[in-house]
């Protein structure tokens, strides 16, 4: 029976050795508390402008930019062009696996698989940054293998030019390169 009242007794003294009292010195300085960072300063706030708003879909001119001509991306890359005459031919057993991406100087994996997902197959990247990042599918067309997001927009196409690896450009232009 003693015993039971030493635990207990030890478990309380213990649970409110957690709870001690900490507090800061705001009237503290730089040179006796290294930490210590100043207050900001209020700074003054612009007046606030109202106005109408234009009618909706009627944008100024030159509030956007003009869209490429020719299925051109920002980069001035075609990305809807056709694989050169110098590409392999591409099977889709063959793509199937891991490959190692190379990215706009960046390297990343890629994983492709034969599960149908919409029009292509399930395919994941894994440390890539950018568009990359985003690879939900992928699907063969011809002589190019294409990369597409999980809302099924291209993100990227690579052709074939060896054993084992593949060369191409992202949608911005970025080059891209797959291999074993």
């Amino acid at each position: 029976m003693q015993f039971r009242y030493v635990v207990t007794g030890l478990a309380v003294v213990m649970s409110l050795a957690g709870c001690q009292r900490t507090s800061y010195d705001y009237n503290s300085t730089p040179n006796n508390n290294p930490g210590y960072t100043p207050p900001l300063q209020a700074q003054p706030v612009p007046s606030v402008q109202s106005g109408a708003l234009p009618p909706p879909g009627a944008a100024a001119p030159g509030q956007f930019p003009t869209a490429p001509a020719g299925g051109a991306a920002p980069g001035g890359v075609n990305v809807a062009s056709a694989a050169p005459a110098t590409a392999l031919d591409v099977t889709k057993e063959s793509m199937v696996g891991n490959w190692r991406v190379s990215n706009g100087g960046a390297s990343c994996d890629m994983f492709l698989t034969l599960t149908n997902l919409g029009s292509g197959s399930r395919g994941g990247t894994r440390g890539c940054a950018g568009e990359l990042s985003s690879m939900g599918s992928w699907e063969v067309s011809a002589k190019t293998v294409v990369f597409k997001n999980r809302s099924g927009d291209t993100i990227g196409r690579v052709y074939k030019t060896g054993t084992t690896r593949y060369d191409g450009t992202t949608n911005i232009g970025q080059p891209l390169s797959l291999s074993r």
